[in-house]
């Protein structure tokens, strides 16, 4: 009988990792399923906020849309352990700071739950030239 218990013990984590790995994957979403990689958008304007977090970051920018009116761009990057492998960091971009954007625009064109619109970024690059946060999960993005 004590050989079950083990057994058991063992196919229940077994069972209860397997539905957690699963919620946790089905979280996370490809470029394809939410971006539009023929519809690409370059944004100028200075960071806002930066969120350094899983699985992807974001770069908030505010900008003038083209009637003049504000507007945030909240530009999802790639993860904060490949954009460290890179060399960046949450402090490479500083608030305030003017950038350019070259992204891709959401599928669904709606904004998040913020009011910021949402688009993935490709590129985004400082006043001065310097290049930050290259790459993208896009399948044209550069590494």
């Amino acid at each position: 009988m004590a050989r079950f218990i083990p057994s058991a013990a063992i196919a229940f984590c077994a069972v209860f990792a397997s539905f957690h790995f699963q919620s946790v994957v089905s979280a996370h979403h490809s470029f394809a399923a939410e971006y539009d990689s023929n519809k690409t958008i370059t944004v100028k304007g200075t960071v806002a906020k930066i969120a350094w977090v899983n699985p992807h970051a974001y770069v908030y920018i505010n900008a003038k849309d083209p009637n003049g009116k504000a507007v945030t761009w909240a530009f999802e990057t790639l993860s904060p352990n490949a954009l460290s492998i890179r060399g960046w960091s949450r402090n490479s971009l500083k608030i305030g700071e003017e950038v350019t954007v070259d992204g891709y625009l959401a599928k669904d064109g709606k904004p998040l739950e913020d009011g910021s619109l949402h688009a993935n970024s490709r590129q985004i690059t400082t006043s001065d030239g310097r290049k930050v946060f290259v790459g993208s999960s896009a399948p044209d993005a550069p590494q």
